[in-house]
């Protein structure tokens, strides 16, 4: 019988990186990317298309996207703050996006300069006008759990920013977790909220791990059926607008416990490791989830071999 299906998208090269001091170019973001399709990734947000003034990292984002290669079977997607940001997506040839909505007032102006209302219109118009394109879509609800500004977010407006997502026409809505602040109790009262009005197919989490509980999150999560995660390489990422934001769940980390859960990540983790390396190499310092070093012990027992190799052919973005 075959197993249950995790879909996993790697956010390494758009969040992993956007934070780090030392710019990567191109074509080291495109060297990683590469790896990460090598390792079998089903999905991976590239980059983002907001201002390269806030967000120097992201300020080749023109010139990436079209750049990539992408395998057939497999999505690519980019971040948009708004209108702006989804046309220069439009014309960089992306064909899925997602926005992003912090759940409270405070979190939005140090972060867009909006009020909480303003930002949900703003991502309604970006949707809409993204749909309207034939585009794929995802929402953001950042902070869901808890604001570095306001403290714990409360649960009932995380349920209606999603729903209201959902209505303006997001494809996934995924609940995020920006300061990595939740414990497994916080993630089971946001979900449990979530599937009374949302299919648990179109829900996704996004987790950090500040306090070292993210692959406990992830358990909560699947064990109440959800499917889509998102990861960052190595648990590379932090968010810039956050104070005190760590590293996201990482990759591997999620893969492993998938992998030991009897449920397919379709991810080759010798592969895996390679695109681990290629994150070290580009950042200069070592990257790795908790798992790492007994994943590099027992590589020859846990690698799949030609599967994640799967759709290698390749169509230009």
């Amino acid at each position: 019988m075959a197993s249950e299906q995790v879909r996993i998208t790697d956010v390494g090269p758009r969040d992993g990186l956007q934070s780090q001091k030392t710019l990567v170019p191109v074509a080291g973001k495109l060297a990683l990317i590469e790896a990460l399709w090598g390792a079998g990734m089903p999905a991976i947000e590239a980059t983002s298309f907001v201002s390269p003034q806030a967000v120097p990292q992201m300020a080749d984002a023109d010139a990436l996207l079209p750049a990539i290669a992408v395998p057939a079977g497999r999505s690519l997607s980019a971040l948009v703050p708004n209108q702006r940001g989804l046309e220069r997506a439009l014309r960089a040839g992306c064909r899925e996006i997602a926005v992003v909505l912090s759940a409270t007032e405070t979190m939005n102006q140090r972060n867009i300069r909006m009020g909480l209302d303003e930002a949900i219109a703003t991502a309604r118009d970006t949707l809409r006008d993204a749909q309207a394109q034939g585009l794929a879509t995802r929402a953001y609800i950042a902070v869901a759990f808890a604001c570095p500004f306001e403290g714990n977010t409360p649960t009932d407006r995380v349920h209606a920013l999603s729903v209201a997502m959902a209505e303006a026409g997001a494809g996934e809505i995924v609940v995020a977790d920006t300061i990595g602040a939740a414990a497994p109790c916080d993630v089971q009262r946001v979900v449990q909220a979530l599937l009374a009005s949302l299919p648990a197919q179109t829900l996704g989490l996004h987790l950090h791990d500040t306090r070292g509980m993210a692959l406990a999150n992830a358990w909560q999560g699947l064990q109440m059926g959800v499917r889509r995660f998102d990861a960052s390489i190595g648990g590379l990422g932090g968010c810039p607008f956050a104070p005190g934001a760590a590293g996201n769940l990482a990759t591997e980390d999620l893969a492993l416990l998938c992998a030991q859960a009897g449920l397919d990540t379709q991810l080759d983790m010798e592969a895996l490791v390679r695109a681990i390396d290629v994150a070290e190499t580009l950042v200069g310092y070592p990257v790795g989830g908790r798992s790492l070093r007994w994943i590099r012990q027992n590589l020859p027992a846990l690698a799949r071999p030609s599967a994640a190799q799967a759709g290698a052919a390749s169509t230009p973005r």
